[in-house]
């Protein structure tokens, strides 16, 4: 009986970590379409993506609400220039969702160039039948 339930977990376990084709589609789709509204300056559409209770951690470790996020991305002082995701991955654990990559970000910031490369990984939550991101940490990478 042991050996059975044990097996039983191993299988639950490894489907919880192997994401339908068509769920890691969607969810590429919407990260996608996030970055997009970041770039245009889209504040309803960055903020619909977005669950309530959102929460950033910086690179210098600080916390940003929603609210201070859309905020900082929608400013007239930030100008971001189109960016691509290198690594893509999406990890899917029932309803919660892993979706981290890489990036190099160029724009200007005061009329200022800057150039930043950092990993990230966005925490997305299924809530009442669509997926929202929660969370967002991103990590400087020296290049």
């Amino acid at each position: 009986m042991k050996r059975r339930a044990l097996l039983a977990l191993a299988v639950v376990a490894g489907a919880a970590q192997a994401a339908p084709a068509g769920l890691v589609a969607k969810l590429k789709a919407q990260a996608d379409a996030w970055d997009r509204a970041i770039v245009a300056k889209d504040r309803a559409a960055i903020a619909a993506n977005m669950a309530d209770d959102f929460r950033q951690i910086d690179a210098r470790g600080n916390v940003e609400t929603k609210a201070s996020f859309v905020d900082g991305l929608v400013t007239p002082d930030l100008v971001l220039d189109p960016y691509t995701v290198e690594d893509f991955e999406v990890r899917v654990y029932g309803d919660t969702a892993l979706i981290s990559g890489r990036t190099r970000m160029t724009g200007r910031y005061q009329g200022q160039p800057f150039s930043t490369h950092y990993r990230y990984i966005d925490v997305y939550v299924k809530r009442g039948g669509a997926w929202k991101i929660v969370s967002v940490q991103i990590s400087p990478i020296k290049d």
